[in-house]
């Protein structure tokens, strides 16, 4: 790389697909750091070897190959990021524990805008929005890698068989015969909560919805709550391996174990292609609000059939760009003093 302007220029090239490519390693890995790290890895590398880059491809295709291999090289370890239902039986309430598991056995929630590039076509973006639901990424994960690459090229970034043929270095006919499999292993997946069904933009109903869901939460109102939940809903809460179904589960749970989230607040916030919350707990001791839970929530014909909770909020909340604490807001400082 000879002067300073044609660096700069290479820069803002490369750093135009960052949010495409982040997207892409995050479905491929299913953890928002290890897809974070993945696509720097990418950049670095195409720094490094852009000398080395005829032209003979898209800048764009010849970056999917280098976040391809990273990728790839990244599974070998044969980690495959699950959530709680796909490890365990359903807990009832009496028997409730809270176990964690180590970080990296779960699948991480991601920041819509981290990952989904804004796009003109409504259709386009939600393929996009769709495909990093948590439903469709717990499935991507029960995929052999090769599969997994393959399926997220075709089907979601609707690329041709023999553009992918030539990035994975093989031919057009393995590549369909893997399509082929890939989509053969989702289909026989009934997918706790793979149904929820979230417009997008979200229409008045699911609006609506949203609006009795936090004045519910934020009452601790559980038999409003109750009325949004589906029967068969799910409630997970991720370190921890416990999940429960119904709300007679959920919101027992939630008045024992959970007690302390009364008089909680909650901010909007997108997460994997669905609405979601940051969910800020009383702090006793500053008399504000503590950071405590992202929450995304599975919608579907009018009622809440997911609520999944991302408790390390250490980690969480600097990756949406929220606080950790919130002040106490004026009028309730009034009302106590």
């Amino acid at each position: 790389m000879g002067d300073g302007t044609a660096t700069a220029d290479l820069d803002v090239r490369l750093e135009k697909h960052r949010a495409e490519l982040t997207g892409y390693c995050y479905r491929m890995l299913g953890s928002s750091f290890e897809a974070e790290d993945a696509v720097q890895d990418t950049m670095v590398r195409a720094w490094r070897s852009y000398d080395k880059f005829e032209g003979r491809s898209s800048l764009r295709s010849w970056l999917y190959r280098i976040a391809t291999n990273v990728c790839l090289d990244m599974l070998t370890a044969g980690n495959k990021r699950a959530r709680p239902m796909d490890l365990t039986e359903s807990t009832p309430l009496a028997q409730a524990a809270l176990s964690p598991r180590p970080e990296n056995t779960w699948l991480e929630p991601m920041p819509d805008a981290r990952v989904l590039p804004t796009v003109e076509d409504p259709a386009e973006a939600a393929v996009a929005k769709e495909s990093v639901r948590l439903a469709f990424m717990a499935a991507l994960q029960k995929l052999p890698p090769k599969q997994r690459a393959v399926l997220i090229l075709r089907e979601v970034l609707a690329w041709r068989a023999s553009e992918v043929a030539e990035l994975l270095e093989t031919s057009v006919a393995s590549v369909n015969s893997a399509l082929q499999r890939a989509r053969a292993t989702l289909a026989e997946q009934p997918e706790p909560g793979a149904e929820a069904a979230v417009s997008d933009p979200l229409d008045e109903e699911q609006r609506k919805l949203l609006e009795r869901y936090v004045q519910a939460f934020e009452g601790y109102d559980m038999a409003a709550l109750t009325a949004l939940l589906h029967e068969d809903a799910i409630m997970t809460m991720p370190p921890f391996d416990l999940w429960l179904t119904g709300p007679a589960d959920i919101t027992g749970f939630m008045t024992t174990l959970g007690a302390s989230c009364a008089n909680s607040r909650l901010l909007p916030v997108q997460v994997n292609g669905l609405p979601g919350f940051a969910h800020y707990k009383p702090d006793p001791e500053t008399g504000g609000f503590s950071a405590w839970a992202v929450q995304a929530l599975e919608i579907s014909d009018g009622r809440i059939t997911g609520f999944h909770c991302f408790l390390d909020v250490q980690r969480w909340f600097p990756l949406f760009g929220l606080p950790l604490q919130l002040e106490a807001e004026a009028d309730e400082v009034q009302q106590g003093g």
